[in-house]
């Protein structure tokens, strides 16, 4: 049986404070993620990653196992996929064995369901050349040829050099990560030549096409997380 792995990851250090262990709907915030990844037919093995206790306490209500993350590794500045492969290491000295697909998540998004999970993971089987399925959604209003930069003057000028158009139509379709999950082949996620900025999903992505989630960064974020969960009817994060 292939090792498929749950890592949900979350620093208690943010602008919109605790937000990871916010309520919505009676339940932490991070305990939505947890649910729709155990409700998943494919994932067998579910882990934690956090500087903060408090984070990996909830997660724990759903039978995650809890890994410390280090203060290094939790700062602002720190990037999410050094933070991966530390949880990686520790999980597969746990387990004795490789992982065959992480499904890494982030713990302030709540708007995922495990049908969400689940049509990435076959997307990614179906694809043996594919190194990582992404949840993405196209925003052409914000297309990176068409985006300005403050030159040192203080005016603005094109940020990216070559085609654009005030014709939307006329330029490739744009896609953008939605920050909720990745789901990553085995043998790509402890490398660091994929694509930048995230170099642990590797440079074959495929994209799961969303409208976008809820990366939740204030409260009228977390309004917004409720109206979903109840508009979908996503059910209460039990632990089974």
């Amino acid at each position: 049986m292939d090792i498929v792995t749950s890592l949900v990851i979350g620093r208690k250090g943010s602008s919109f404070k605790n937000k990871n262990v916010r309520f919505v709907y009676g339940f932490p915030l991070v305990m939505w993620p947890c649910a729709a990844a155990r409700r998943s037919k494919y994932i067998n093995k579910f882990y934690c990653s956090s500087d903060s206790d408090e984070i990996l306490e909830v997660c724990e209500k759903l039978n995650y196992i809890p890994i410390k993350r280090p203060n290094h590794l939790a700062k602002p500045e720190s990037q999410s996929c050094d933070a991966v492969r530390h949880a990686v290491k520790f999980i597969e000295e746990n387990l004795k064995k490789k992982i065959d697909i992480l499904v890494l998540q982030h713990a302030n998004v709540g708007t995922i369901t495990e049908h969400m999970i689940d049509a990435c993971i076959d997307l990614l089987m179906k694809n043996p050349n594919a190194t990582a399925v992404i949840p993405s959604h196209q925003k052409s209003d914000y297309h990176p040829a068409r985006a300005k930069i403050l030159n040192s003057d203080g005016f603005l000028e094109q940020a990216i050099e070559g085609k654009s158009s005030a014709n939307r139509q006329d330029l490739n379709a744009a896609y953008f990560f939605d920050h909720s999950f990745w789901v990553i082949r085995g043998e790509f996620f402890k490398r660091s030549d994929g694509q930048s900025p995230w170099n642990c999903m590797g440079n074959r992505i495929l994209p799961f096409e969303t409208q976008g989630c809820f990366d939740v960064h204030s409260q009228e974020d977390l309004d917004l997380t409720a109206n979903w969960l109840k508009e979908n009817n996503i059910p209460s994060p039990i632990a089974k």
